[in-house]
């Protein structure tokens, strides 16, 4: 009977965490700020607990709903409200600009001189002198403006007009035509079957 229980809190637990998931949206994954990282992680437990909890399983689930709930009114608040969105994200911090480090600003960032310099190679940046402004972001990535001369080239340099980009749009996935995807080229089968 137990196994049974554990089975089928289990499955709950699951179906619970992926609607809170849905909710949430992709936020939760791309772009986690320190709450909604915690949040996530919290939410991740309790349901975890809720798998195992056999002889009370409502109060995790009503737990996960009430983490939910708050998640979803703080992301409304921080969409709708600009001064709940400095609040609870935070502000971006000017870390280095015309060659000058803001001492003062990486101690507001937490952040000391290895890691600056670590977060500015990552970025592709192993000389300081290169870099025109660096900004440390609220979710903890570093913004790295090159100096002028140190960026790399692109075609308004060179005078040059390519013609404009644009994505590919597949018309055959996993061995299936996708006829949609045909009508929306202007394209049809037997264009594809000469192709």
């Amino acid at each position: 009977m137990d196994i049974v229980n554990v089975i089928l809190t289990s499955i709950l637990s699951a179906g619970a965490l992926f609607v809170i998931a849905k909710f949430l949206g992709h936020k939760q994954i791309s772009q986690l700020d320190f709450f909604f990282f915690f949040t996530g992680i919290t939410i991740g437990s309790i349901s975890a607990e809720l798998a195992t909890e056999l002889e009370k399983p409502w109060q995790p689930l009503i737990a996960m709903i009430i983490y939910g709930i708050i998640t979803l009114s703080l992301t409304f608040l921080t969409e709708k409200v600009p001064k709940m969105r400095k609040f609870i994200n935070g502000t971006p911090t000017i870390i280095m600009n015309n060659g000058k480090i803001y001492r003062q600003n990486m101690k507001k960032a937490k952040l000391d001189l290895s890691e600056f310099m670590v977060m500015c190679r990552q970025e592709g940046y192993f000389n300081l002198n290169d870099i025109q402004t660096a900004i440390f972001e609220y979710n903890g990535r570093l913004t790295v403006l090159p100096k002028s001369e140190k960026r790399p080239v692109n075609p308004t340099d060179m005078n040059l007009n390519p013609p404009p980009e644009s994505i590919n749009i597949e018309v055959i996935m996993d061995g299936r035509i996708l006829d949609e995807n045909l009508k929306r080229l202007g394209l049809n089968a037997a264009w594809l079957n000469k192709q």
